[in-house]
This record gives structure tokens, sequence and C-alpha cells, in this order.
């Protein structure tokens, strides 16, 4: 888990969602979770560097945490399926956020994130209490949101799956803040963002084994 957790920091970094020590990623603990260390550096942080904290926040180990360990803390609770977090500073999910906007429904590929939108978590001081118990309320019943004036945070049962979902909300954002540069895009219904759903279930490669 250790490797998978350093994995996961590297190549969020490697792709342009973590740019120096502007972002976080955890994975869930039988009992807490592996954190990326405070003001770590996804260039030199290794499997070695991870702080292994209890569900108090308290460290098991002389590494500290990062100052956002109560916001992952927080999601894994609302989200008892969730097994890795990813937080970072993207440009355009930062850029939207900063609007104090959510992702709407401008494009059906948003419901994969669990509903008709990506909420927007109000604005408070980073790595307090507070902090984390907006981000739990906006991605309760989603597997991501935006905090305002701050960034976005993903989670999923794997890192591959944590890795794709922040990088699919970045360039979702990107796209409609082009979008919004453009005019005003249009946004779909509720019965389309459904339709959308519903085809979703049957989108992508059959299990090994099935028939037909």
């Amino acid at each position: 888990m250790r490797d998978d957790v350093a994995w996961l920091y590297k190549a969020a970094a490697a792709r342009g969602l973590i740019v120096g020590s502007a972002g976080n990623v955890s994975a869930r603990t039988a009992d807490g979770m592996l954190i990326t260390p405070s003001g770590g550096d996804p260039e030199t942080v290794t499997a070695t560097d991870l702080a292994d904290v209890g569900p108090d926040g308290v460290a098991r180990d002389a590494i500290t945490p990062s100052s956002e360990w109560a916001m992952h803390a927080a999601v894994y609770r609302v989200r008892p399926d969730a097994g890795f977090i990813v937080h970072t500073h993207a440009d355009a999910c930062t850029a939207l956020a900063c609007l104090g906007q959510p992702l709407p429904a401008f494009h059906y590929m948003v419901v994969l994130f669990g509903g008709e939108d990506v909420r927007c978590a109000p604005y408070v001081t980073f790595g307090t209490p507070a902090l984390a118990e907006h981000a739990a309320e906006a991605i309760r019943g989603r597997t991501a949101c935006l905090l305002a004036n701050h960034g976005m945070i993903v989670c999923a049962k794997t890192a591959a799956q944590a890795l794709s979902r922040a990088v699919l909300l970045e360039t979702l954002c990107r796209q409609y803040l082009l979008a919004l540069s453009a005019g005003t895009p249009r946004l779909l219904t509720a019965q389309e963002m459904l339709d959308a759903q519903e085809r979703f279930k049957t989108y992508g490669p059959r299990p090994t084994g099935a028939e037909g």
C-alpha cells in the first residue's frame, strides 16, 4: 500500500495535477491512513516517507502528516467505499473553485462523479476542522468535489481509479471554462443525465468470461 500511495503522488505530479507541495494523497488503512508528509514534494517523497496516521490524527511515527489529514479522514468517514484520496490545486479545478461555482451538467461525463454536478465546498482556512467538514458534506454521495479558492479532492477504491478521476475532473473543468469563455454552455437536463448514467452501466469492457 505504501508503494501505491507513493506511485499515486508521483503520477499526479507527472500529469501536472500537483506542483511542488500543493497537494497530497492518502490510502485508507485498517485503523487510519497512510498520507503524504507535510510540505512533501512528489519528486523526492518515497514509500518510507509517508505518515502513518490514526483516526485521531496522531502520527504513529516521526513523520508529520499533511496539514490536510483531517479532510482526508472526513472523506473516508462519509465515503466508506473509498480506498484512496487525491487532493490537488490543479489549474482548471482551482480556477473554477475560485469562482465559487460547482461543475454543472454541461457534459454527460459529469455523472461519473456520482450525480448531476460536482459540488463546490465553501471557503475556509486550509488544514482546519471546518474545511474537513465542508469537504465531507460536498463530496457526500459523490466521488469528487471542488474546494472554493483552494482546489479539488477525489476518492476511489484504487490508486489507479483515483488518478483517473483526478485527471477527468481537471479535464472537464478545463472544458467547462473554455465553454464559458465562448458563451453560455447548454446544461443537460436531469433526464439526460439519468439517461447517461444508465448508458454507462453497459459501457466499457465486459467482465472476463462473459458470453456473447
